[in-house]
């Protein structure tokens, strides 16, 4: 199952997609009300897991010959797909060719780095360059969606606490990273964890160690591998993370970036990200995410342009 979530009125709603479009599962519900159970959010979506899956299943199938209660992908403003995570955990040096680029070794565990609600974005959003950096990147990151609590969970029956999974573009400011030996400064300014716009349920999702993933900069393709280069693959990923904090329903874990960023560049090729950048994040399956860049006095300057329009 493929959910999605969507602007509607004064709050995001859940929308699951379809052959038809955008299933809007708020109106569908309120028209047949003799459906239970209907999750109305992806937390409760998340939740709720295949029984909630199985509701929503039936209420497409009831649904499909009532146009009013689909929209088409491209009329909605998107959320996030997950909304409310309770945890953003980012997994550090995780691609074997990413480590080499940036000269750096392979580590010998996964190397834990958070965000915060704050930086959490949607596809198509404009994401500011703060103007206390001058050295954005893009990174390409596979996201795991967790499902069930687990702790201690061990690497084999890891995947059974998954939800499912989306792509994210776990945008860094390099110049605030390598401010001290931490590096969270440069991982959590304002909108810096765009995600989805898709999250694909599991059993979508053959394996999640083996999918394409790409970045993609004003057209031109900059990053281009497989998570088969993690050197710490998901299920690794969950069973470490796991045996040190409990996961919980809606926690998502960023599981790294492979090559081809701007920081893996030679220093006098680095042209960091700018006002008016376009970069797309694209996942096997998962889909297309795209945002656009805008330096502060770019989003003033926007802002200033939609009033004046709106005057006139």
């Amino acid at each position: 199952m493929i959910s999605v979530t969507f602007v509607k009125g004064d709050r995001l709603a859940l929308g699951i997609k379809t052959d038809k479009g955008i299933l809007d599962v708020e109106a569908a519900a309120n028209n047949y009300p003799f459906i239970n159970n209907v999750p109305k959010t992806v937390t409760e979506l998340i939740n709720h897991g295949e029984h909630a899956q199985k509701v929503l299943s039936r209420l497409i199938e009831i649904s499909f010959m009532d146009d009013s209660l689909f929209h088409m992908e491209d009329s909605l403003i998107f959320g996030p797909c997950v909304p409310e995570p309770n945890k953003i955990i980012c997994i550090g040096l995780n691609y074997k060719k990413h480590a080499v680029e940036c000269n750096l070794p392979i580590p010998p565990a996964p190397i834990l780095i958070s965000k915060f609600n704050n930086t959490l974005t949607a596809h198509e959003k404009d994401i500011t360059l703060p103007s206390v950096s001058s050295q954005v990147d893009y990174e390409a990151e596979l996201v795991i969606v967790i499902g069930k609590k687990a702790k201690k969970i061990k690497k084999e029956n890891a995947l059974s606490v998954v939800y499912g999974y989306c792509a994210a573009n776990d945008v860094s400011a390099r110049d605030l990273q390598s401010k001290s030996s931490q590096w969270l400064l440069g991982k959590s300014c304002d909108g810096f964890c765009p995600i989805g716009p898709n999250l694909v349920s599991k059993e979508e999702i053959e394996n999640p160690n083996d999918l394409r993933i790409m970045s993609i900069v004003n057209g031109v393709i900059r990053q281009d591998s497989n998570t088969s280069d993690m050197i710490f693959n998901c299920e690794e990923i969950i069973s470490y993370v796991s045996e040190h904090l409990t996961l919980q329903p809606g926690d998502i874990i960023l599981t790294g970036t492979p090559e081809g960023v701007i920081m893996g560049l030679p220093e006098v090729e680095r042209v960091w990200l700018q006002d008016g950048d376009e970069v797309t994040v694209k996942i096997e399956r998962l889909g297309i995410l795209t945002n656009y860049f805008r330096s502060e006095e770019g989003q003033e300057q926007s802002s200033l342009n939609y009033m004046e329009s709106n005057i006139n």
